[in-house]
């Protein structure tokens, strides 16, 4: 498995993974609605989406590669300036108290595992911010040496492995994670934490020249 920078990608990941977003929201309210099997249904759809958007980054990391080096060096740079971004709105919303999840705490009703695995797949395939942060995430740790499709579809299947765990211990422990994303206070720590650490991973990989050249 080639990947450059395997540590941060790492760390980068699993932080945004564990930062709530619309996969949580989707797999609690699923819980919520129909128990614990439904948000883990709900999950394996949204983690089925991820191969989805790896495929596609892989297609156009392939593209740039057959046409300019310096481009590719340039998208990486993007990238990493992405992950600064994504940090600082992260700090953003801690400073602002704009970081509570609602959730809906509807009664528990029958169970429909069709419809959570469509759900949380569409969910994330349709999503524009997973797209376009797969295009601006994978490039950072892509070898030009090796192929970009079977190191990307590693690095979905790592997400994939994460994501699982994370959301089906939601899914599980529903009632306890309801009142965890009821907290402004819990939500705020987790948002200037993981925005912390994304804005110095991203200045990090901006400054980190081995990782920016592509290898001849």
């Amino acid at each position: 498995m080639h990947i450059l920078n395997f540590e941060a990608f790492l760390l980068a990941i699993t932080l945004l993974t564990l930062t709530p977003g619309i996969d949580t929201v989707l797999v609690i309210k699923n819980s919520s609605r129909s128990g614990g099997r439904d948000g883990m249904v709900t999950s394996l759809g949204i983690c089925l989406g991820l191969f989805v958007h790896a495929t596609f980054s892989a297609v156009g990391i392939s593209a740039i590669l057959l046409q300019s080096a310096e481009l590719f060096m340039v998208i990486k740079w993007i990238g990493a300036a992405y992950l600064i971004w994504l940090g600082f709105n992260a700090l953003k919303a801690a400073l602002t108290n704009n970081a509570t999840v609602a959730i809906d705490a509807s009664g528990v009703k029958v169970a429909n595992l069709t419809r959570s695995l469509k759900e949380g797949f569409l969910s994330n395939v349709l999503n524009p911010k997973t797209a376009v942060f797969y295009l601006a995430f994978l490039p950072q740790f892509i070898d030009p040496q090796y192929s970009p499709l079977l190191q990307a579809m590693s690095m979905a299947a790592i997400h994939f492995t994460i994501a699982m765990v994370w959301q089906c211990g939601l899914a599980g422990a529903v009632s306890s994670a309801k009142r965890l994303f009821a907290s402004d206070t819990a939500m705020r720590w987790m948002e200037g934490v993981s925005g912390s650490v994304l804005v110095l991973l991203g200045t990090k990989l901006i400054f980190d020249d081995s990782n920016l050249k592509p290898q001849s």
